[in-house]
Formats: C-alpha cells, sequence, structure tokens
C-alpha cells in the first residue's frame, strides 16, 4: 500500500505530531552513511581474524577483511556496532542474553570494538531453537508464574539435547507496560540455562515516548539492538522492529517496518547467498487470517502494513517467519513464504493454561538439519506427544452432535483421522469455531477473574467428527509434515 493510502487508512492524514513529515529517503546499500564516530576493529576466533563477517552500526553493513578487520564511518544516528554471528560458533552471551554488540560512546571520534569469539564444539547445521511469545509479565505475580512454571520447563526439556543446540527467541512483550520488569525477564532467561536473542514488542514500549524513535530506549538498554541478523549452521536469521509508536498514548501503534530497516536488510541480505534459508523474527505477524475468520477488515494491529515491501527485500530466499502477538497458534503458507505465529506463554494474559484459541500457554520448538525446518509446539509442563486435545459430543455448544479437536499445530501437510473402538472414521471436518474450553473459561464480562478482557478467539484448527451410536473409545490420530504420528483417546460413557 502507498504510503498516502496507508496513512489515510488510518485516519492520520493531516493529523499534526502523529507521524514524520515525510517518508525517509531510501538509502543506497551501497554506500557509507554520513559519518560521525570511525568504528574499528577486528573479529577473531580461536587467536585468528575471520574473513567477511558482517559488521553493522544499523546503516551500513561492512564484511571483514582478510585478516578479521573492518573501519568505517558510523552513521550519525547510530547507537551500537555489531556484528552477524558468523556460523560454527557459540553465541556469546552476559547471563543469557546474547551479546554482539558494543554501545558505541557518544563523545569519541574513533571506537574500537574487537569481538573474540568461540568455535562451536560441534557442528551446529544440526541445531535448534525456542521460541518464547508473549511472557507479557505484568506484575510479580506473573514474573512468579514465568519463573515456576515456563522457565523450569524448558530448562528441563532443553537439558535432553547437547549443549547449545538450541538458542532462544523471547519474541516481544517480554513485560506487559511495566518496564521496571525487564529485570525479572533477564532472571527468567538466566535460569533457562539457553542463550536469547530478544525482540521488542508493543507492550516493551517507553510509552511516555513522544514518537516511535524514542519508545524502545529502556528496550535497548536491557538487551541491545532492536533488528539485527546472526547465522547458524545454514540457517540465516534476521530479527526486526515491527512496532510503529504513533506516540500519545498506549496501544497507539501499527504493525510497520521502518525505511531505515528495509534499507538495512537489503544490505544485509547482499553478503548472503540467493536461495538459502531465512529465518525472519518479529513480534507482530506479517499477515494473520484472524480478520478474516471474524469477517472483519484487516487490523493495524495484528498485521504489517507494508509487508509486501518487506516480501520484496527478501525475494530469492527461502523464507519462514516467526512471529507471536495475536495469542493464537498459526501457520500460513504463502506462495513465497510460510509464517508461524506462536501461542503465547503466558496464555490469555496468565489467566489459565490456555490461550483465546485453546493452544495450550507454552512455546515453539524448532529443530534444524542443514536448511530443513520441523516446527512443534510444546505445552507447558507437558510432553511433545501432547499435540491436540479431544471433545466428546454434546461438548461444543454449536456442533453438539458431534466430537471436536483441537489440533492446534495443524497446517495443510498434516493428516488426521479418526477411530471409533478401532475402526477407521475417516478425516474430520475442519471449521472455524470458538475452542470449547475457551468458551468456559474466557468467554463473558465476567471471566476470567482476574482479567476479563480476555475473551475466546475464533481458530481454523478445529475438527469435528461424528462418532457413531454405542462407541466406546474414540481415538484421534495426527501426522504432522513430518511423518510424526500424535495420538489422543477419550473414553465415552
Amino acid at each position: 500500500m502507498l504510503r498516502r493510502n496507508f496513512l489515510k487508512a488510518l485516519g492520520l492524514l493531516n493529523v499534526a505530531g502523529l507521524w514524520p513529515a515525510r517518508a525517509a529517503e531510501r538509502l543506497d546499500p551501497t554506500k557509507a552513511t554520513a559519518a560521525s564516530v570511525r568504528l574499528t576493529g577486528t573479529v577473531t576466533s580461536a587467536g585468528r581474524g575471520l574473513v567477511g563477517v558482517a559488521i553493522t552500526d544499523g546503516f551500513s553493513v561492512v564484511p571483514t577483511d582478510a585478516r578479521g578487520r573492518y573501519d568505517f564511518a558510523a552513521h550519525s544516528e547510530a547507537r551500537f556496532v555489531y556484528l552477524s554471528l558468523p556460523a560454527g560458533h557459540r553465541v556469546p552471551h552476559v547471563n543469557g542474553l546474547a551479546r554482539f554488540f558494543e554501545a558505541i560512546p557518544p563523545s569519541q571520534s574513533v571506537h574500537t570494538a574487537d569481538f573474540e569469539l568461540q568455535p562451536s564444539p560441534e557442528s551446529d547445521v544440526k541445531h535448534g531453537f525456542i521460541v518464547w511469545a508473549d511472557p507479557q509479565i505484568r506484575n510479580k505475580r506473573h514474573a512468579e508464574l514465568l519463573l515456576g512454571t515456563t522457565t523450569p520447563d524448558l530448562k528441563a526439556f532443553a537439558q535432553g539435547f547437547p549443549r547449545d543446540y538450541f538458542h532462544g527467541l523471547g519474541c516481544g512483550d517480554l513485560v506487559w507496560d511495566d518496564l521496571s520488569l525487564f529485570p525479572d525477564y533477564r532472571e527468567a532467561v538466566a535460569r533457562t540455562g539457553l542463550t536469547f536473542f530478544n525482540l521488542i514488542g508493543n507492550h516493551d514500549l517507553d510509552l511516555s515516548a513522544r514518537s516511535d524513535e524514542g519508545s524502545s530506549r529502556t528496550f535497548l538498554e536491557h538487551f541491545g539492538p532492536a533488528y539485527f541478523s546472526f547465522n547458524r549452521g545454514k540457517i540465516h536469521y534476521v530479527v526486526l522492529d515491527d512496532v510503529f509508536f504513533l506516540g500519545g498514548q498506549k496501544d497507539n501503534y501499527v504493525g510497520y517496518v521502518t525505511e531505515q530497516q528495509l534499507a538495512w536488510l537489503e544490505r544485509d541480505l547482499a553478503l548472503v547467498e540467493r536461495g538459502s534459508t531465512v529465518i525472519l523474527n518479529l513480534h507482530i505477524p506479517t499477515h494473520t487470517h484472524q480478520h478474516v475468520r471474524e469477517q472483519q477488515a484487516e487490523s493495524r494491529f495484528h498485521n504489517v502494513a507494508n509487508r509486501q515491501r518487506l516480501y520484496e527485500v527478501l525475494q530469492g530466499y527461502r523464507l519462514h517467519i516467526i512471529s507471536g502477538h495475536t495469542h493464537c497458534n498459526e501457520v500460513i503458507v504463502g506462495d513465497a513464504y510460510t509464517e508461524h505465529i506462536h501461542g503465547a506463554v503466558c496464555g490469555a494474559w496468565w489467566t489459565g493454561d490456555i490461550c483465546v484459541d485453546g493452544t495450550p500457554n507454552g512455546y515453539g520448538v524448532y529443530d534444524i538439519d542443514g536448511d530443513r525446518i520441523r516446527r512443534r509446539y510444546k505445552a507447558t509442563g507437558r510432553g511433545l506427544d501432547y499435540q491436540m486435545r479431544v471433545y466428546p459430543p454434546g461438548r461444543h455448544p454449536d456442533y453438539p452432535d458431534e466430537a471436536c479437536i483441537n489440533l492446534w499445530d495443524y497446517d495443510p501437510s498434516w493428516k488426521v483421522r479418526g477411530l471409533a473402538d478401532g475402526v477407521d472414521l475417516g478425516a474430520p471436518v475442519r471449521r472455524i469455531a470458538f475452542d470449547p474450553l475457551a468458551i468456559d473459561t474466557l468467554r463473558g464480562n465476567k471471566l476470567p477473574a482476574s482479567y476479563p478482557l480476555a475473551e475466546p478467539k475464533l481458530t481454523d484448527h478445529l475438527f469435528f467428527l461424528k462418532v457413531p451410536a454405542g462407541c466406546r473409545r474414540l481415538e484421534v490420530e495426527a501426522m504432522d509434515g513430518s511423518g510424526a504420528v500424535y495420538r489422543e483417546a477419550i473414553v465415552l460413557a
């Protein structure tokens, strides 16, 4: 959508103070930006310089030379100098927070930042990552729930894998507007034993900021750059900030990727082989189908307004997109990408054990083998074999004559069938509906007691099945795209 049409759709034309007077001029990715500080340094591993490592100030992107050195002029608005971690190396961290950057002191004319990396003890061609979407801790009670449930669950789960196999992605809304709780989130990360990269969400903003540019100040102080890249195995990971704060009040934001980031991304990808796999990570989904399910206009809060421009920059790569924000689980398979939208760590804002679509509180688990990607969703406190919830006939108020199955990680590659006392019933019917447990625990202005604004959301990962009279045991069998089979059975009266 053109900028003027975009602003018109938001009702923001001619509203002083709510949008920049004009878009930033498109930056030439081949040219250096305005100078203020000269940045120099080396990138070494096992005492030797690394060639071709991408170094950036968030504007320019330059590769290190044959001796691992870099030397370039920083942009006048640059805050950090940082590297795109090369594959085959351990992720540097401080108490579990990835540390791949240095702040640029404003008073120096030359700043030297040297990065010493450690080779991975094992090949990272096979590795994995964990997605924590929307921990969203609002108070100390929520922090205690995160520390007492999700954190030990992830720690125990990761201990079954080789050291350094997983990295973590905090996929935004780490807290819920109270930025003084960032240390509680950081403590949770430290206790997992994993190294986390973290994204900014709409609830991680300085709400007193008068514009988008100032809204990430506290986040940057705690977690470093809001957009960056890194490499593990054959995968190039990109993190972007797609929460554009309009200023003035809470929830006054849109999903939008700034020109500054798009220009930086072009420069970053210029050093990445075309045709390789890129995993893009951002908080607000580039595109969710929630408005389609609800038969409403597309939400400016739940989609990236200029996503087509973002997709254009990423053309020529095998693209997977990781996002959160909606507190729903959804997989969208597009023509040139697959987007994985995640249920929330906090579920329906720490009101119980499920999200608004009936997905359990939990997190994404990804296994990478070369450029093959396998996704599973892990419910907090349950094993990876728990991938569905089966309701007996009579449980769903809209379809009382049918059994209902919530298969929260479903995508079109899955195959599902029902068995009544061992007899194959074939594939169930997929429908858009509310999850029965979400109806029971979230619907209405008195539920849930701790946060009555949480309401069930329509989902398309519900399936319905006619069960023959006299059936005593109903079993549902689901096979995902990798061939793994999951089963859930219930005994009928």
